[in-house]
């Protein structure tokens, strides 16, 4: 349980979700003036959103936990690691903070504070995209916190820039970041319209990496005592 206080927890999942979706942004825009080379592009806007995921999880988690998005607080909300009450203030700060990221980004690159996308990023690869992407994320998560939860900043930033280039939807895997990058029509934007169907993969792809993940890493002791009680 976090020392500090539902306010500044909040304000640091704000904080974090909207320096993330700013680099996100605003690599992409820097990478689309610098190159004309859309590879060269993707790796631009892929090292700079795994490096300032390692920044930001290690210098915000022992304050929120660092989320950063709503398929992970939705997890931890399902390990009841997080109160209903403050899963809900999570999402809207993450929201709020990405949408933030987003103005901010546009206004570093004199752009209009938002634009609706019209990148159409939609059907069945990108979708099941999304679903690994998040599954992926979720499973490093998880699996990461319980040897050395020191290593989970590193963890999430490698798979992060991995998912960029393995997935057919360059690795959104996250709700909040998926709305504020509707409002950019930029290199990494997204339609509005296309958004429900990645968030819809995304929570399916975060919850099946719970299930799993729980019965992957549950201890032999607690099988043994499990299975004693039921007798």
């Amino acid at each position: 349980m976090s020392e500090f206080d539902l306010r500044r927890r909040l304000f640091a999942e704000a904080l974090g979700t909207c320096l993330l979706v700013a680099t996100v942004v605003g690599s992409g825009i820097m990478a689309d003036t610098l190159t004309d080379d859309a590879a060269l592009s993707l790796l631009g806007n892929t090292l700079a959103t795994g490096t300032i995921l390692v920044a930001l999880i290690t210098i915000l988690g022992p304050i929120s936990g660092a989320h950063f998005n709503p398929a992970v607080s939705l997890v931890f909300a399902l390990k009841r690691q997080l109160p209903g009450r403050e899963l809900i203030l999570y999402i809207v700060a993450q929201c709020l903070g990405g949408i933030l990221g987003t103005v901010v980004a546009h206004l570093m690159f004199d752009l209009a504070p938002v634009e609706a996308s019209l990148k159409v990023r939609t059907g069945a690869a990108q979708w099941l995209s999304e679903g690994v992407a998040t599954f992926g994320l979720v499973a490093v998560i998880l699996g990461g916190i319980r040897p050395d939860p020191k290593s989970v900043p590193w963890l999430v930033g490698l798979y992060i820039t991995a998912a960029y280039w393995f997935t057919a939807s360059t690795s959104f895997a996250n709700p909040a970041v998926a709305m504020a990058r509707s409002l950019t029509n930029t290199f990494s934007g997204i339609r509005p319209f296309d958004l429900p169907g990645f968030i819809i993969a995304e929570i399916l792809g975060a919850v099946l990496a719970l299930a799993l993940m729980s019965w992957l890493l549950r201890s032999p002791s607690s099988e043994t005592l499990a299975s004693e009680a039921s007798r």
